[in-house]
């Protein structure tokens, strides 16, 4: 198929992407520089800044993945890469990050190179109690697990051996980061640790309950998984639209649109800005798989520790507090399963 000509996949998606990709380079700019501040309230601003701007570069990986932003699918690696540097995420390469999430898609299911859950079950009683109170605390130690699994799975596991050099290699970089930080002030250190920490809780409340799909544990990125009758109503039955807010859609753009999830599902080309009025087309305002966050923040507190081994992610009920017994999934963030 002979590839369109220009930069953008969509010719009007050269403004929103722009400002997207803008963003977040002068929020983490302008954000690290706030938390080498010695006052605490632009300290706070600093924090939320590289917070949000680091969400914003991980949907945009997203997107990436799907090819929705530039025509030249190069391109759309590399910026990934680029972007998954800076999440903290480009131990594992961006080809297998966008596999592993087109899986997800194809499949019609939540796959994963790592479980947590047995990991813990086969952890020391003083970890697992450490976990649970960093949970308990709301610092996503689970995630943090997923990540760290990432990191060492190649030192540890010969099948993914090749990816040695890549982790030295970023781990190095990071290092030169935090490094970095410190020596501007142990401040701005600490607060970038907690803007992480909010970004992953922030993908953690977009991933964990935009689905009921089966999960599997797969040992390699093409590990076929049984299908199940698995299909297109399966896949919208199983899929949650969870809104920032119905009221004011413009706020669903703070995580880059990702709340619109059954629209997402419905057609994964169409882009991040296209997808409030793809949502309306498919009807889905009012629809029982709008999930807003209004109902997930309650369960996300409700739960945070019966879901942590939980082997059943629970059921989405009716009426208000619908979501209540819905514990939400750990380890199904595209940035981890890899």
């Amino acid at each position: 198929m002979q590839q369109k000509d220009g930069l953008w996949r969509h010719p009007k998606g050269w403004l929103p992407n722009s400002l997207a990709l803008g963003y977040v380079g002068l929020g983490q700019i302008i954000g690290i520089g706030l938390l080498s501040s010695s006052g605490l309230a632009t300290w706070l601003v600093g924090i939320i800044l590289v917070a949000h701007s680091l969400v914003i570069a991980a949907y945009f990986i997203h997107e990436l993945a799907h090819n929705s932003i530039f025509n030249s699918r190069r391109l759309s690696l590399t910026v990934g890469e680029i972007l998954s540097w800076l999440c903290g995420a480009a131990y594992a390469p961006m080809s297998r990050i966008k596999r592993m999430h087109m899986r997800h898609h194809g499949d019609i299911a939540d796959l994963a190179l790592f479980d947590p859950r047995p990991f813990l079950a086969q952890s020391p009683a003083w970890f697992r109690r450490c976990v649970y109170l960093l949970e308990w605390c709301y610092i996503p130690a689970v995630e943090l697990i997923m990540h760290y699994n990432v990191v060492t799975r190649p030192f540890l596991n010969a099948n993914y051996a090749n990816d040695r050099t890549r982790v030295i290699i970023v781990g190095l970089s990071r290092a030169t980061l935090f490094a970095g930080l410190f020596l501007i002030s142990p401040w701005a250190l600490f607060g970038y640790g907690i803007a992480y920490c909010l970004m992953l809780i922030a993908l953690f409340l977009a991933d964990a309950y935009a689905h009921t799909y089966e999960y599997y544990l797969v040992h390699s990125v093409d590990e076929k998984v049984p299908r199940n009758g698995r299909d297109r109503d399966y896949d919208r039955l199983h899929t949650y639209s969870n809104l920032v807010s119905e009221r004011w859609p413009w706020l669903n753009l703070l995580n880059l649109n990702f709340g619109y999830h059954n629209a997402h599902h419905a057609s994964p080309n169409v882009p991040w800005y296209d997808l409030p009025r793809f949502h309306k087309e498919c009807q889905l305002d009012g629809s029982p798989q709008v999930l807003p966050y209004r109902e997930v923040w309650r369960t996300f507190h409700q739960n945070r520790l019966k879901r942590i081994e939980a082997e059943d992610p629970g059921d989405v009920g009716t009426g208000q507090g619908r979501a209540d017994h819905f514990l939400g999934v750990h380890g199904v963030s595209f940035l981890s399963i890899v």
